[in-house]
């Protein structure tokens, strides 16, 4: 019979608890896997002794050492468990992962409770990695948490995100640009663009930090951990709708929104803004659009010019007849309504141009 060598030994309990700075005790009776110890006498070991088995392919140690040396991950069978951990099955040598290494392992619980938790990892199979590796002294320590680390939160928000998604978030910084919102670990961001369909003069006109928003998953780069995110998106886009139901020499009411020195913007509807160009505004000339028109008055203009795709609307306040008495609204094709105060008018035949210079002429010789 071959002689074994020390370091081909099994450890016993005593090594175990020696590792773990227990006092050595009489070796237990050996006894079955169970869920459970079945008494709580703290000085008694539950290791399980391990059930005969084919031993790995190739030595125990040379696999442990290869594990140790490049950091390869070994599935190995959890054969018996003690207070401190459970001992996994290398063929003919045993492993050993304290409970500190044990990915899903409780951190606080009761003595009783500990062993059963330990108890519960019998044969069942570990992703393990070597992590201290001692021949001479029969030390052969491996752990769960290092063979698979924790997914870090954020990692795993950011992966479950995904374009067309519609989350919840919380706004956290306004800025000129846009608004950052987090989505309960990782932030996106809401360029002011894709605040609203209408213009928006500075982001912290509809948003303000703590406020809690639904928004739209436009586009997610997980390299960069940037997403991009939308409100606007998650409302009908009016500028589908304004197409079928405006149509150049329409008539609008509106408010003026804002003046700016190429001219003044007007609320067409709920989220769509027509501009009437300073070359629109009147007759003659003026310093600057302020001087024709204000926010917040409203205006009778006549629409010139629709381009859905590229979401403009020309208006016009020259003709004559903006300057006429205002007229009852005529409601909109089908059930189609703005939502905004603007209203929508159907153009009528304008009125006859003025008389001529001819005219006025033969006016004054007939002495009328």
């Amino acid at each position: 019979m071959a002689e074994v060598k020390p370091w081909e030994e099994v450890p016993d309990d005593g090594y175990w608890r020696a590792l773990l700075g227990e006092k050595p005790a009489p070796p237990p009776e050996p006894r079955p896997a169970s869920p459970a110890p079945t008494n709580g006498d703290e000085n008694r070991s539950a290791a399980v002794t391990p059930p005969s088995r084919p031993a790995l392919t190739g030595s125990g140690w040379a696999l442990a050492e290869k594990s140790y040396a490049q950091g390869d991950t070994l599935q190995l069978r959890v054969v018996g468990y003690n207070r401190g951990g459970v001992l996994v099955d290398l063929g003919e040598i045993h492993g050993f992962v304290p409970a500190s290494q044990l990915s899903s392992f409780p951190r606080k619980v009761q003595e009783d409770e500990r062993m059963q938790e330990l108890a519960r990892y019998v044969n069942t199979t570990l992703h393990l990695k070597v992590i201290e590796f001692d021949r001479q002294r029969n030390r052969l320590i491996l752990s769960e948490r290092i063979a698979n680390p924790a997914v870090p939160r954020a990692d795993q928000v950011l992966a479950s995100i995904e374009p067309q998604q519609t989350r919840q978030g919380v706004i956290r910084n306004v800025t000129d640009f846009g608004a950052f919102v987090d989505l309960g670990g990782v932030e996106g961001l809401i360029h002011v663009s894709e605040l609203s369909w209408q213009h928006v003069g500075h982001p912290r006109d509809v948003l303000a930090p703590g406020q809690q928003v639904q928004i739209y998953i436009m586009d997610v780069d997980r390299e960069q951990k940037r997403i991009a995110c939308s409100i606007k998106r998650l409302i009908p886009n009016p500028w589908a709708q304004i197409a079928e139901k405006l149509h150049p020499g329409d008539w609008i009411d509106g408010p003026i929104t804002n003046v700016v020195e190429f001219g003044a913007f007007v609320r067409v509807a709920e989220g769509v803004e027509g501009l009437i160009h300073i070359s629109e505004l009147a007759e003659g000339s003026f310093l600057h659009p302020r001087d024709v028109v204000h926010e917040g008055q409203i205006v009778h203009a006549r629409v010139i010019n629709i381009d859905s795709p590229r979401q403009r609307i020309g208006l016009s306040l020259r003709d004559r007849a903006a300057t006429r008495p205002h007229r009852p609204a005529i409601p909109a094709h089908g059930d189609y309504k703005f939502q905004a105060k603007a209203k929508l008018f159907y153009d009528t035949p304008p009125p006859p141009p003025p008389p001529d210079a001819g005219y006025w002429e033969s006016l004054a010789q007939s002495g009328v």
